[in-house]
């Protein structure tokens, strides 16, 4: 389905001689973040919930734009373009400009959502792994070439943490069991944050080390 059906239409923009009482009406009747202000059908940018109540009842918004947030998205985006810029705006609702600047509507981000979770990502049935390297040491190819050995298929890989000289990758895997998965990660270098319960590796070794613990106590 293309992204731009999901453009809604629904909420009137406000202008600059709308006043704050009338945002924070608007605020107290729906669930957005943010309100969309227009002037002579230009878009100007956002006010946030936040900043609405920080504002007089009785004051215009021409006279508090330093507030406006000026973030939006094109009717052309990417729908991972637009997650990405309801993650960089922490907000619920992403305005739609065409090509030519002219405001069309918004997104809402249940509904971006709703697309992520009908990939293979997470429709698909699969392991989850997350596995750690430093940041010059690994290689998307390297972690393909790992998990295809094993008769297995990436459903979906991303980089979840950049932390120091250290990368974390999370990865869905398909065709699973992971345990020789995991053991060629650890036989690469890469360190296992998570895995599936389906890690036989880990069970043995703390099965094992509960053996010598009793051993050792007797």
């Amino acid at each position: 389905m293309p992204l731009n059906q999901f453009i809604i239409n629904d909420l009137s923009p406000s202008s600059p001689s709308t006043l704050v009482a009338e945002v924070q009406a608007i605020f107290k009747q729906l669930t957005y973040s943010h309100v969309p202000i227009l002037k002579d059908q230009v878009y100007l940018g956002c006010l946030s919930e936040t900043d609405a109540y920080c504002f007089e009842p009785d004051q215009p918004l021409s006279e508090v734009f330093y507030a406006v947030e000026g973030f939006y998205v094109r009717d052309s985006s990417l729908w991972l373009d637009v997650l990405e810029a309801f993650a960089q705006n922490n907000c619920n609702i992403m305005p739609v400009l065409d090509a030519d600047n002219n405001y069309i509507g918004y997104y809402q981000l249940i509904d971006i959502i709703s697309l992520f979770n009908k990939t293979p990502f997470f429709s698909e049935h699969g392991g989850f792994i997350v596995v750690e390297k430093g940041n010059t040491d690994f290689s998307f190819s390297e972690i393909s070439q790992i998990v295809e050995s094993n008769d297995a298929t990436i459903l979906g890989a991303f980089i979840s943490k950049k932390e120091n000289d250290l990368t974390q990758i999370t990865l869905k895997i398909g065709n699973i069991g992971l345990s020789a998965i995991l053991q060629d990660f650890r036989r690469y270098g890469y360190t296992i944050i998570s895995g599936h319960e389906d890690d036989t590796f880990l069970k043995t070794l703390k099965e094992r080390s509960a053996y010598l613990d009793n051993y050792l106590n007797i």
